[in-house]
């Protein structure tokens, strides 16, 4: 394959990137340098405001994942892809109104402190060090992925830019902690919206048109995308977007560190809730722009497929290939988009250290030393952050392994996300579920989704359910690469072309689904939790969203616990009285003797501010 160089200006562009995002790390260094404490470090003292967390959602889950694999997929596979809005809609509304208002009012730091206060300490120790697999692998995906796309179509030197990326993020992570991270991610993600645009216009342009690209991608049935077949052995049709997608999302965003962490930095439930719906605005744009990517460059390569005829070898580079094709006689603008692809590198690689960090400190660090001092609190939290920069970039050499990176990073969040989904979603909305079912629970999810994603990578799908749509090569000049024929496999067990075959984008709801009806199960054989010795704050049946329902439905729904007691301002108020013994309550959490009068409560809007968690000691 012919290797386009960068260009002076492109470097110049690029390390521009890099340059203002170490800054933006100095500056609140130095900023808050005064306000030494863990708590302002991991959650910005509480104080952020709706819109740069809206930013940093936006940009640390539309990572270079998006940015390169997502037009691919529209490339390979059509413009279903797009119905992820769909999906993005339900995750956000879920979020929003039964997950959020848990974690908000509870006044935790890390959303594994809750799994303490509705169950024990096994439960919560057990979910934190998935957690942190979890996102050491997905991080490892996010660094390795357009490093090495970029590298064999740019030339863009592999290891360097790896490195670049992880010591970067590192460092302002250190220095800025969550502050920096937010408004880092709300720079990258101008930054990604920026380098989409470009790449759509003078896309646009060199197809004649808009209108152009519409009927090529027609042609070309890319555009066919409302399939409603339910098998759920094809890779993408409306109901593993919709449905599979929605389990997948709502595992990364309903109960994810990264995402509740800086929900719960804003200042007030209201900011942490319009956070989270201008985010969808935001990752419905990204989206878009995206797909019509993808179908942009389906109509510049329909006679002459780059990746079927050799040229690159992987699907993961079509997209800095395209790029490199149209920019070729302008400097500057490929190194724009190498900036966007890493923009949503470094934004999902910061927000991973962060987050990592939290939980560490938080459900290991705290839990056995609770009374440190803010001082050696805060330089733990930055260890921390370079420990975990320093394993998430060494994780990066194991990602070549791991396929497609849109498949691969949703692999992983469907694998360990929807488990700890169906754990959350056992303790919030199933009042009688008790901490043996919680325990069973996750681990009969983990077993089912790890069961079915390594025998898929064993025993891939067959090519009638995930094999791209006509791809043409009848334009291509003749070169010497050679085509690799793919290995057949003679012995092939028959529950691979059922249970492995699952579409990866059921993954999530597979260990979701099971850890619940598990935990359910489990909870009512060896006896159900008693309603009485749950505090009302940490449960939110579906009931109560239901206005229509009697009291009678929503009393039952309870299980015993007292929401009919009072508002949830006095259930705030009184909420201290958490599971009594020391194994159930928290070193650092809310605690009778330490909680105050709660002024930061808004009856008119019925929600809370961080005033609210405010205690007569500090953090």
């Amino acid at each position: 394959m012919e290797t386009k160089s960068f260009a002076v200006w492109d470097y110049v562009v690029f390390a521009a990137l890099f340059v203002i995002s170490s800054g933006i790390g100095v500056f609140f260094a130095i900023k808050e340098r005064k306000k030494a404490t863990s708590r302002e470090f991991l959650v910005g003292g509480r104080q952020m405001s709706f819109g740069p967390v809206a930013l940093s959602l936006t940009a640390s889950f539309m990572s270079a994942v998006t940015v390169l694999g997502a037009p691919s997929e529209v490339y390979r596979f059509g413009a279903s892809f797009v119905l992820f809005f769909i999906a993005y809609a339900f995750v956000i509304i879920l979020t929003s109104e039964l997950y959020l208002p848990v974690f908000y009012r509870s006044g935790i730091t890390s959303t594994y402190e809750y799994l303490q206060l509705r169950f024990n300490k096994p439960v919560r120790f057990a979910a934190t060090v998935i957690y942190i697999v979890q996102t050491i692998l997905y991080t490892g995906v996010v660094v390795y992925a357009p490093a090495l796309a970029l590298n064999q179509v740019t030339g863009f030197d592999l290891w360097g830019s790896v490195f670049a990326t992880g010591i970067v993020c590192t460092f302002y992570c250190t220095l800025g902690g969550l502050k920096a991270v937010v408004w880092t991610d709300a720079f990258q993600m101008v930054v990604m919206i920026v380098g989409f645009l470009t790449v759509l216009i003078q896309g646009s342009a060199h197809a004649g048109g808009l209108h152009n690209v519409i009927e090529h991608s027609t042609n070309g049935s890319r555009l066919n995308i409302f399939d409603f077949d339910v098998d759920p052995l094809r890779r993408h049709t409306f109901w593993t977007i919709s449905v599979g997608g929605t389990f997948t999302w709502l595992g990364i965003y309903g109960v994810n560190q990264s995402t509740i962490q800086r929900c719960i930095s804003c200042k007030t439930e209201k900011h942490a809730k319009l956070a989270l719906y201008f985010n969808l605005l935001g990752l419905w744009i990204i989206l878009v722009c995206a797909v019509f990517s993808g179908l942009i460059m389906y109509s510049h390569f329909r006679d002459c497929d780059p990746w079927t005829s050799g040229i690159i070898s992987a699907p993961d580079q079509l997209m800095p290939y395209f790029v490199m094709e149209v920019f070729s006689t302008m400097p500057g603008l490929p190194g724009l988009f190498v900036a966007c692809a890493f923009s949503g590198t470094l934004s999902t690689v910061a927000a991973s250290i962060n987050a990592l960090a939290t939980v560490t400190f938080e459900d290991f660090v705290k839990s056995c030393f609770p009374h440190l001092s803010d001082k050696l609190s805060t330089w733990i939290s930055k260890g921390l952050c370079l420990l975990f920069g320093v394993m998430c970039t060494s994780m990066a050499v194991a990602a070549s392994l791991m396929g497609g990176v849109v498949q691969a990073a949703l692999s992983i969040h469907g694998m360990c996300g929807g488990p700890m989904l169906g754990l959350f979603s056992l303790g919030i909305v199933f009042p009688f579920v008790n901490w043996k079912g919680a325990l069973g629970g996750l681990l009969t999810g983990i077993t089912l989704s790890f069961w079915v994603a390594i025998g898929a990578f064993i025993y891939p799908a067959p090519d009638s359910k995930t094999w791209p749509l006509p791809l043409s090569t009848e334009h291509c000049i003749p070169s010497n690469v050679t085509t690799s024929v793919p290995t057949v496999l003679h012995s092939r067990p028959a529950i691979a072309d059922t249970w492995y075959s699952l579409s990866y984008l059921y993954y999530s709801a597979v260990g979701c689904l099971g850890c619940i009806a598990a935990g359910i199960i489990i909870s009512f054989v060896t006896g159900q939790e008693s309603g009485k010795d749950i505090q009302p704050l940490l449960i939110r049946p579906v009931c109560n969203l239901v206005c229509f329902w009697s009291e009678k439905y929503k009393r039952l729904c309870w299980c015993g616990v007292q929401h009919d007691g009072g508002t949830e301002q006095e259930n705030l108020e009184n909420g201290s009285s958490w599971k009594q013994g020391a194994e159930s309550v928290l070193q650092n959490g809310l605690k009778q003797e330490n909680l105050v009068h709660i002024p930061g409560h808004d009856l008119k809007d019925n929600s809370y501010n961080s005033l609210a968690f405010e205690k007569t000691t500090h953090f």
